[in-house]
């Protein structure tokens, strides 16, 4: 950590990206894609009523802290050369929780309790703490934290496949019921990029992965967009077909 911050400084030296960087490119691309994000989603605010105006404001919350701190990697990349694991992880730790609470906020309306948005964001911290731990801390060690990692993502999926978060959605209907499949299916696809970036950028069993050309931060900047600026227009969408239905 305190080697990280020393070399902060050079961050104010970026001035542009090599045009071979693609690495740099996606880090770019995906700092512009959720500040663009954002702008849609505050703008769009005032069109609903209150219990979609909060879940709105939570997604363009989730793209704005992405899009920050995808300024901040794509300067740490370009003049350090090395991947901003740190400051990636002090963005999921923040984005991803606030994710876990779209599925409370679209299923108060069936009586979601907020000990299911608790257990949700628990989840997930541990998710990511173990998969920090793996990833920075304990490489040595990496697939076993890999595995508590993905124990904590499985419960996760399970909640809200199988568990109390569905037989809320099934009792909503509607809109509610079809943003939450479509919230449900993120998790289950769109989050399963991220092992293998997981997998790219770490020894272990699966070092085969290395031979792939896979790179880490690719992977991640991509389940990044795709993850966090899609979570948003599903509830976006549902927010449009729940003023339909009235």
């Amino acid at each position: 950590m305190y080697s990280l911050l020393l070399k902060l400084p050079l961050l104010a030296d970026v001035t542009k990206i090599a045009s071979d960087d693609y690495v740099g490119f996606t880090f770019f691309v995906g700092c512009m894609a959720m500040m663009a994000a954002s702008a849609f989603f505050f703008l769009s605010m005032n069109s609903f009523d209150r219990k979609w105006k909060t879940s709105i404001l939570v997604s363009g919350l989730i793209t704005f802290i992405a899009a920050v701190h995808y300024w901040y990697m794509r300067d740490y990349w370009a003049g350090v050369g090395e991947s901003p694991t740190f400051f990636r992880y002090v963005d999921w730790v923040l984005t991803v929780p606030l994710m876990c609470v779209e599925f409370y906020l679209i299923l108060k309306v069936a009586g979601a309790k907020k000990s299911l948005m608790w257990k949700l964001i628990a989840a997930s911290v541990v998710m990511l703490v173990t998969g920090y731990f793996g990833e920075a801390v304990f490489r040595d060690n990496a697939a076993l934290w890999g595995l508590l990692s993905g124990l904590a993502y499985f419960y996760i999926a399970y909640e809200i496949w199988l568990g109390s978060a569905k037989k809320l959605a099934v009792a909503a209907g509607g809109s509610v019921l079809k943003a939450h499949k479509m919230l449900c299916w993120f998790v289950l696809v769109g989050w399963a990029i991220y092992p293998l970036g997981y997998m790219a950028g770490t020894p272990g069993w699966y070092d085969g992965l290395a031979g792939l050309g896979l790179n880490m931060d690719v992977i991640y900047n991509i389940g990044d967009a795709i993850n966090k600026i899609g979570f948003g227009l599903v509830v976006y969408g549902a927010a449009v077909a729940a003023q339909d239905e009235k």
